[in-house]
C-alpha cells in the first residue's frame, strides 16, 4: 500500500482561490516529467477531475490528483504553498529525492 501524498491547508487554500477565478473544479494536478537541472521535474496543473486509475487526496475539500507512475516517485510527499520575497509558488516536500536544485521545481532519484 502506498503512502498517501498530502495537500497543506495553505496549498488547498491556494488552489481553491485559482479554481475560482478560473470557475472550475478544485482539482490539482501533480505529475513528475523527466528534465530539469536534476533530472525529473514537477508539474502542476489544474484539472477537471481524477482519472480512474490516479491517486486521490483531499484537503479542506480541495483534491490532490496524481497519475499511477508519477505516485511511485512521490510517495509520501506533501505539497505546500510558499510565499517569499522571491515569490510564491507550490514546493513539494519529497521524501523519495536524493538530490533537488535550488529553484526547487526538479528532484533526482
Amino acid at each position: 500500500m502506498s503512502e498517501a501524498l498530502i495537500l497543506t491547508p495553505a496549498a488547498a487554500k491556494r488552489v481553491a482561490v485559482i479554481a475560482q477565478k478560473q470557475t472550475r473544479p478544485a482539482i490539482l494536478r501533480l505529475s513528475v516529467e523527466g528534465g530539469g537541472c536534476s533530472g525529473f521535474q514537477y508539474k502542476f496543473e489544474m484539472a477537471e477531475g481524477p482519472d480512474s486509475e490516479d491517486s486521490v487526496s483531499e484537503t479542506d475539500g480541495v483534491q490532490l490528483v496524481v497519475d499511477p507512475v508519477s505516485l511511485d516517485l512521490l510517495e509520501g510527499s506533501v505539497v505546500d504553498y510558499v510565499e517569499s520575497l522571491g515569490g510564491a509558488a507550490f514546493r513539494v516536500e519529497n521524501p523519495n529525492a536524493s538530490a533537488g536544485c535550488g529553484c526547487g521545481s526538479s528532484f533526482g532519484i
